[in-house]
């Protein structure tokens, strides 16, 4: 199998677990929202601007936090979430174009968009490096990238005890808790201009950089 097919395999796999919990996602994601992610989610997409890709729309609770005057795509690979994220829009009266796509091969041009945001989601990306780089691609030049992400403790005991426990909560629920999402933006081509970190949370404001690496992390 070649590495392009195992990674396909991998999302195919990560993708039936989300299309599998997609009703009850909201309510298992709730405590971390009351511990402060929500006011990171407020705070980061307010910033965005003009043309804006979602990457990994879910079910759809970022969709009204985005200011008024923003144009928005949102995207995800589960049918499951993204019917809930249309449910979400209709009842809230909210216009976004929400479409079935995977991040790692966006259907969009090159420089189609001023802001991509992603919360909370290439800890559930096959190859993030990949998905990353997409949206690397399809963000202008003078664009943004807006991430929120939960990323690999730096502590060495709980970085040992998020690599134990990732293969785990990979297979019951998606997420792999130990990535090092900081570094694979870079790996990516995206420029890095702005980090607020906080424990394991990171909101991340980047760039393209005009080329892309070609090593990995």
């Amino acid at each position: 199998m070649s590495t392009t097919d195992a990674t396909v395999s991998k999302q195919d796999v990560i993708t039936a677990r989300y299309d599998r919990i997609a009703r009850f996602y909201d309510l298992m994601d709730k405590p971390m929202e009351v511990f402060g992610v929500r006011r990171r989610r407020v705070r980061l997409l307010g910033r965005a601007r003009g043309k804006t890709i979602e990457v990994g729309v879910g079910t759809g609770r970022n969709l009204g936090l985005y200011p008024d005057d923003v144009a928005l795509t949102g995207i995800d690979v589960s049918a499951n979430m993204l019917a809930r994220a249309r449910g979400v829009a209709a009842r809230q009266g909210i216009e976004a174009t929400l479409d079935l796509a995977d991040v790692q091969d966006l259907p969009f041009e090159d420089d189609s968009f001023d802001t991509a945001t992603a919360t909370c989601v290439f800890c559930s990306v096959a190859d993030p490096v990949a998905g990353l780089r997409e949206v690397a691609r399809v963000v202008r030049p003078d664009g943004q990238v807006l991430l929120l992400e939960h990323v690999r403790p730096r502590n060495r005991f709980l970085g040992w005890l998020a690599d134990r426990i990732a293969p785990l909560t990979s297979r019951l629920i998606g997420p792999e808790i130990n990535r090092r999402t900081e570094d694979n933006v870079a790996a990516a081509g995206l420029e890095v201009i702005e980090v607020r970190r906080w424990g394991v949370w990171r909101e991340i404001v980047a760039r393209p950089k005009g080329e892309t690496p070609t090593e990995e992390r």
